[in-house]
């Protein structure tokens, strides 16, 4: 298992890799700001944080927001606790850890070792594993976790402009995986052609909620530090006497010793977004 693009160079310049390389990274930026222009989620963001600020109840301190945004690290960026379906969960790790590490490992090969036998062994592994990993969360969730089939029936190969993204990516690692395997020029263009639709379609695909996640996790996580709560009511214990009383129609509508979510949530497993 050696350095796939060392044994690349025989045919195609290192410089030429390098350059696509970059060029890829550029893409990304490009469609980005791009789609960031379109949507105005940074506008709207900003906007909605200032928004959060003038309603606060409380003063959130400097170490609050840096245990809040330690907090958003681990949970909704390293682990992503925020999913309550595990299966999607566990989809979601296996494809975002097995991204993160094809990735690197491409750029450290390709800039870094310009021939197989210099190339630590760590770094084809890595880029083997993060491709096989990436498949194994990318089509678990494709084939069974996917909303349009789990939760609303539809077949499996429907397929809408939003499933570019994920299609993309799946090509883009599969076909890494079998032009490494096989050393064929035709899963080669492939993994070409899909890895360049997976960062110059960025614009047209859900890649850019990435950069956005994390900080709207952050600005959710603040604005319960400081009550503001983005305006929604506060979160109220149901079997506690204090709120019954404020709220006296309670016991009326779900008797006098209610659970927070009512029977219905039991009656089918959560597999609902």
């Amino acid at each position: 298992m050696g350095n796939p693009f060392a044994e690349l160079s025989a045919t195609v310049s290192p410089g030429l890799m390098q350059f696509y390389v970059v060029l890829m990274i550029a893409l990304v930026v490009v469609g980005v700001i791009l789609d960031m222009k379109h949507k105005q989620s940074a506008k709207y963001f900003f906007a909605n944080a200032k928004k959060a600020e003038k309603n606060a109840k409380r003063k959130v301190s400097d170490g609050e927001k840096m245990s809040l945004k330690v907090k958003t690290l681990t949970n909704e960026v390293l682990t992503s606790s925020e999913f309550c379906n595990e299966d999607r969960r566990k989809s979601h790790l296996l494809t975002m850890y097995g991204f993160i590490f094809f990735v690197i490992s491409t750029a450290v090969m390709i800039f870094g070792y310009g021939d197989a036998e210099s190339t630590p062994f760590i770094w084809p592994l890595l880029w083997h594993l993060g491709a096989l990993s990436l498949c194994v969360g990318g089509y678990w969730f494709w084939f069974k976790i996917r909303v349009d089939v789990s939760a609303e029936g539809l077949p499996w190969n429907r397929v809408e402009r939003a499933d570019l993204f994920i299609l993309s990516l799946l090509a883009t690692a599969t076909f890494a995986l079998l032009w490494s395997l096989s050393g064929a020029t035709l899963f080669f263009g492939a993994f070409i052609i899909s890895s360049t639709i997976l960062f110059g379609g960025v614009y047209w695909s859900k890649f850019a909620h990435m950069f956005f996640k994390p900080a709207a996790a952050y600005q959710k996580k603040v604005t319960r530090a400081d009550e503001s709560r983005e305006n929604l009511p506060a979160e109220y214990d149901l079997t506690d006497p204090e709120v019954q009383k404020k709220f006296p129609d309670i016991p009326m509508y779900m008797g006098d010793n209610p659970p927070n979510m009512g029977q219905g949530i039991k009656r089918e497993d959560p597999r609902h977004y």
